[in-house]
């Protein structure tokens, strides 16, 4: 009978861990760059709707083959245009980081999590209330932007495969050529 209670114990426990570990990696987001793969841990607790819509877009696999549209050095590197940005399909490089997807746009979600080296954060119009599908990783802190942006997750692991992709130029840090992310999925 002990041996029985161990064993069903040891079930339990492992069925507890293995539920636990499953939902860790419904909020993780792995992005394919050319340089590697860059793991993000989501933050739904903060910016519910955002998250899972991030989560909808790259299970539908519209964010497979987005460009990095507008990069600059020392502050972010912009994605996520799955209407013009895509450099498979009706890749527009004039219109780029101007589209979104055929999705509503989301309500603010901001919180007081700063922003700062790793943190992903949802691209917006002037609208606070205007975020959509693209979203912006920071190379660096971006104090100024706290409490202006909603804040969906921080880089945990490959934050070096984002110091390469390629930089745009000028104030507007528009990119040539831009790099793309290869493939976007939910979990590790």
């Amino acid at each position: 009978m002990t041996f029985f209670k161990l064993a069903l114990a040891g079930a339990v426990s492992l069925a507890v861990l293995t539920g636990a570990a499953i939902a860790q990696a419904k909020d993780l987001l792995t992005i394919t760059l050319k340089s590697g793969a860059v793991v993000i841990e989501l933050l739904p607790e903060i910016a519910p709707k955002h998250v899972a819509r991030i989560k909808e877009l790259a299970a539908e696999g519209a964010y497979d083959n987005v460009a990095f549209h507008r990069v600059i050095p020392g502050f972010m590197a912009q994605t996520g245009d799955v209407q013009y940005g895509n450099l498979e399909k009706n890749f527009e490089a004039g219109r780029a980081g101007m589209g979104g997807s055929s999705k509503p746009d989301l309500p603010a979600e901001f919180s007081k999590t700063p922003f700062k080296r790793g943190t992903v954060g949802m691209a917006r119009s002037q609208s606070p209330d205007s975020a959509n599908s693209q979203f912006f990783i920071m190379f660096d802190e971006g104090s100024f932007l706290n409490g202006q942006y909603t804040v969906v997750g921080q880089v945990v692991s490959g934050m070096e495969n984002v110091d390469k992709i390629k930089k745009g130029e000028g104030d507007s840090g528009s990119v040539t050529n831009p790099d793309r992310m290869i493939s976007v999925k939910v979990g590790k």
